[in-house]
């Protein structure tokens, strides 16, 4: 177990530096989409920029080593650590994408990094789990059930009637879709996650129809996220992005995950108190760094503005001819 544990850590460690270092370069890739292409927001003019599919296979390569982890390590660690992209993203973007990060940001910081200590040292591990069939067990009980019912009709009523009409002028409106969804995204990441586990250690789970039915609602969980993703990173700033994603995603994981496993596997009130007290030293972070943008002067440009600006002076360029 306390190895499991440990090979977990590292990969979710991992999977953070992927991951934040591809939002910054996706940055750049839909920048760049929206200057040569005229991407503004809408449509998928960014799939013909290069620099965006090295930031999504970068991407996909850290959610992979993010599927391991889960595999190995509980949620209640693996997905707080999400805080680490958050930091990275915000490092990378200061010089990348050249948004100034503040006393207050570098405050923000520390505070993550000194929360995820607490998470290491203090998360609970998870319910041992012998076969595929366990995981569908606890799958189809009353209340997780009514949840994955609530975000269907949730997710559905922001994609159809909110997003359309809001999206653009509110970064919660695709990232709520994107983190309920994901929330649910994270459950078959898990249950896939330890199939694999458990087939490469001689039990064969692919042989169980519960493994696939996981495997598509991953699959579908997953491009739901990763297109309202990419709208929010077109129209808002990568740092802001990031930082409300990993809160209102964190927050809506492990709601699941505790609904799920039926609650916390510990009954030690001390790592409890601890566990706690880092996640909310992480949300503090990740405010204090959100703040620490919002403050600045004047709002970063989004793809829109930069498609719209690159146009302007290409009219201009034009009118002069």
């Amino acid at each position: 177990m306390v190895d499991d544990k440990f090979i977990g850590l590292a990969l979710a460690v991992l999977a953070s530096v992927a991951i934040g270092s591809s939002y910054v370069i996706t940055k750049k890739g839909l920048i760049h989409a929206a200057e040569k292409y005229g991407f503004d927001g809408e449509g998928f003019e960014y799939l013909r920029s290069p620099v965006w599919w090295c930031g999504t296979i970068i991407l996909v390569s850290g959610e992979l080593m993010n599927t391991a982890a889960y595999a190995f390590a509980p949620a209640v660690l693996v997905t707080p650590l999400g805080a680490l992209s958050v930091l990275i993203g915000a490092l990378l973007g200061t010089y990348f994408l050249k948004e100034n990060m503040q006393v207050l940001g570098r405050l923000g910081c520390a505070t993550c990094l000194l929360g995820s200590v607490l998470l290491v040292l203090h998360a609970p591990g998870d319910r041992d789990i012998q076969t595929i069939e366990e995981i569908l067990h606890l799958a189809i009980q009353p209340l997780f059930i009514i949840y994955c019912v609530f975000v269907t009709s949730f997710s559905s009523f922001m994609i159809y009637k909110v997003a359309p009409r809001k999206g653009r002028t509110n970064p919660m409106i695709y990232i709520s879709i994107c983190s309920t969804v994901g929330s649910i995204s994270v459950m078959s990441v898990k249950a896939f996650g330890i199939a694999v586990k458990l087939t490469f250690a001689g039990d064969n789970q692919f042989t169980h129809a519960s493994t696939y039915v996981f495997t598509l609602v991953l699959v579908v969980t997953t491009l739901t996220q990763m297109n309202y993703l990419n709208k929010a990173m077109g129209e808002f700033p990568a740092s802001l992005v990031n930082a409300l994603y990993y809160v209102a995603f964190t927050t809506c994981t492990l709601t699941a995950s505790i609904i799920f496993y039926q609650g916390l596997n510990t009954s030690d009130w001390t790592s409890i108190i601890s566990m706690i007290c880092g996640f909310l030293l992480n949300f503090t972070g990740i405010s204090l760094l959100t703040l620490s943008k919002t403050a600045q002067e004047g709002r970063p440009e989004s793809v829109r503005d930069v498609s719209l600006r690159s146009f302007d002076m290409s009219r201009g360029r034009y009118d002069r001819v």
